[in-house]
């Protein structure tokens, strides 16, 4: 466990999670107000858990590990693993930069960072590409605010980046992470990402999509997955996404 502004961590548990808060930000927010928060915040994931085993089918046995840092503490500890601002990420426990009050954005960070703990519960040794993992955690948290499909803007600007010869390959997309991007190209990478999901989920049914992630931790292999659950390949999802937006 890394330290607090001053050393400490409050600790809290629910059944699914393991909540550490920094004690600075827990006094910065008051008694109450601070326990009120860490009860949130342990709700809202164990909400998040539910709907991850209903849409995804996955539901991690051992607790998992939340740890919401004071905002100078995650920024030196943090900085040099992303090349953009990032409000949490998982390596093994959910990181969170700090807050105090549980608001629709960290209610989205949640859930997607859940995602990636899921995942790597369910196949701890399984390197998932990024698009997968990205593009699933992404999905899983514009779900839970109830997002269906990509937004008019999002589309427009995945037309904009066609156009200018901008799309990544799925190759480029395939590395474990996006922390090494910078910010303009993270964009695009987590919202085509995003977009190859969202294509899967769209044209074959949502109900197809824990079929593909059961498959992937279970053959781990990409190319098994997509073959099985939808007779594709990743060249053919590639061409069929760079075609959506021609």
């Amino acid at each position: 466990m890394d330290r607090g502004a001053d050393g400490k961590f409050e600790r809290r548990t629910s059944s699914h999670f393991e909540l550490f808060q920094d004690v600075d930000i827990d006094r910065s927010g008051g008694f109450h107000g601070s326990r009120r928060f860490e009860q949130e915040v342990l709700d809202e994931l164990e909400e998040a858990y539910d709907s991850l085993g209903k849409l995804l089918s996955l539901r991690p046995e051992r607790r998992i590990s939340v740890v919401i840092y004071d905002r100078e503490i995650f920024d030196a500890h943090f900085r040099g693993l992303f090349r953009f601002q990032a409000a949490g990420f998982y390596n093994g426990q959910i990181r969170i930069r700090g807050t105090t009050r549980l608001t629709p954005r960290l209610s989205r960070v949640l859930h997607h960072e859940l995602l990636h703990a899921a995942l790597d519960a369910a196949a701890p040794n399984l390197i998932v590409p990024g698009w997968v993992n990205e593009g699933g955690a992404e999905w899983f948290e514009a779900r839970a605010v109830g997002k269906r499909g990509l937004s008019p803007q999002e589309r427009s600007a995945l037309v904009d980046f066609a156009a200018a010869g901008r799309l990544l390959s799925v190759k480029d997309l395939s590395v474990p992470a996006f922390g090494r991007l910078g910010p303009r190209a993270a964009g695009i990478a987590y919202l085509q990402s995003y977009a190859y999901i969202e294509l899967l989920a769209r044209r074959y049914g949502e109900r197809k999509l824990p079929l593909f992630y059961a498959e992937l931790i279970r053959s781990k292999r990409l190319d098994r997955a997509l073959s099985r659950v939808y007779r594709l390949d990743v060249a053919g999802l590639e061409t069929a996404l760079h075609e959506e937006f021609r």
